[in-house]
């Protein structure tokens, strides 16, 4: 019986430590990590702003010199390394118009970072912010975004 026992504390023991194991990275680099300032699970703090469709349906030149500042401050920002991620959603029932992940976790600060942008300050369009935990590596696509776009919008 004390064989038994002892075999089954083995087994555990043996599976408990194996599961213990699986739950380590292999290929975690320390300094990568650091670099793009991630926190143990490899996330971190953004703040993802939401776009939606304004109040302002003016369709004159305005529009079209506030959509061409839009654009210009999105490079800016994604110069800068503030903006991480940006895009427009295709057609949709909810008025959805687009999305920016910007790389900071003051909700303030995401609001000082687009309040010169003219479609947002006119109204075209309208920005909610949300603090949002994603992967620290987000960034990194910016780089290889660089090299693949043949034409900028």
């Amino acid at each position: 019986m004390k064989t038994i026992k002892l075999l089954f504390v083995s087994i555990f023991i043996v599976n408990t430590s194996v599961l213990i194991a699986q739950d380590e990275n292999e290929k975690y680099d320390a300094e990568l990590a650091k670099q793009y300032e991630a926190d143990e699970y490899g996330m971190k703090m953004y703040t993802l702003v939401l776009l939606t469709s304004g109040e302002n349906e003016d369709d004159s030149e305005k529009r079209n010199v506030a959509f061409a500042a839009h654009m210009q401050n999105i490079n800016a920002l994604s110069e800068e390394g503030k903006l991480v991620l940006a895009g427009p959603f295709g057609k949709n029932d909810k008025d959805f118009r687009g999305i920016f992940i910007l790389n900071t976790t003051d909700v303030a600060e995401a609001k000082s970072l687009l309040e010169a942008d003219l479609a947002i300050q006119q109204k075209y369009l309208k920005a909610e912010y949300i603090p949002y935990y994603g992967s620290a590596a987000l960034i990194s696509h910016l780089e290889v975004h660089g090299k693949i776009w043949k034409t900028q919008p």
